[in-house]
């Protein structure tokens, strides 16, 4: 995989920071308070919670740094192959998808990023915390990035529940206004962060299981639904190929490997399996 030009974004620092700052309060006070770190649950907790956090910051990091997927210059839609029957065509005129910006034929389902000032395929939207766009080949690390984060989040918010419980022993004031400000900051923190993670992981399941993107849902799909009732038809999206298809073509063939960030499984993202298809084909390939 490709990996993209890097310039410093506040929102990817920002991330950064917050990651940092709940792992160490959630380590160093949470649990050490809570089980002590001296203590085997402390040291058990301790383990997986930096586990989950380490899978945090690698498949944050790939997102970041991952092109989500070119169109290459040379690319040109095969309108006679018998085994594409999908070819998305312009709202206006009827014509084959083409970008004035980058003066290239777009594929199925790319789309231009006027913040990243070019196309993306299979671009779902640009992310402004990954100061990147979720496209193609970076969808899946992505996804996997906030299964991660959402489900450290709520064993962070646990953990900081459990060791309210604790009575203080031995502190002293400042110690005590101390803890005071980091159980505040975490708790306006983690309570927001999990609502809008756990919002947005559910947005992304439904999804993959109806193996669309964001700008097919708001954009593209509502468009295509009129079209379809205009014409006294219901509409289907063609890329539903069942959900636990549309998830196999996203996290992979191995229900091991789903919550790792591989993709190999991806294929080129210049074709991909429709509703229409006769037999099975690899997402972006051809057979």
């Amino acid at each position: 995989m490709k990996r993209k030009g890097f310039g410093f974004s506040l929102p990817v620092t920002a991330v950064i920071l917050v990651i940092g700052f709940i792992y160490f309060s959630t380590v160093f006070t949470f649990i050490d308070r809570w089980l002590s770190l001296a203590s085997s649950p402390g040291i058990a907790n301790a383990a997986a919670f930096t586990a989950l956090a380490l899978m945090c910051v690698y498949n944050y990091s790939i997102a970041v740094f991952r092109d989500p997927g070119r169109v290459p210059p040379n690319y040109m839609p095969d309108v006679e192959d018998p085994q594409s029957p999908v070819h998305e065509i312009k709202r206006k005129g009827g014509d084959l998808r083409y970008c004035q910006k980058c003066s290239h034929f777009k594929p199925p389902r790319a789309h231009h990023c006027r913040v990243c000032k070019r196309c993306v395929l299979r671009m779902d939207h640009h992310c402004i915390w990954i100061n990147n766009c979720v496209g193609h080949t970076n969808y899946k690390v992505f996804f996997v990035f906030v299964v991660y984060a959402m489900t450290a989040c709520v064993y962070s918010l646990v953990l900081l529940v459990g060791s309210l419980t604790v009575e203080p022993q031995d502190e002293d004031q400042e110690m005590g206004s101390y803890l005071r400000t980091i159980y505040v900051i975490s708790g306006l923190v983690l309570v927001p962060l999990s609502i809008a993670l756990g919002v947005l992981l559910g947005w992304h399941v439904y999804l993959s299981l109806q193996n669309k993107t964001t700008i097919e849902v708001y954009h593209e799909g509502v468009r295509a639904m009129w079209l379809a009732e205009k014409g006294g038809q219901v509409y289907k999206h063609p890329y539903d190929i069942g959900a636990y298809e549309n998830l196999t073509l996203i996290l992979g063939p191995n229900i091991l490997s789903w919550l790792c960030p591989t993709s190999k499984h991806i294929g080129s993202g210049l074709r991909f399996r429709t509703a229409f298809d006769s037999a099975p084909v690899s997402s972006g390939t051809k057979p």
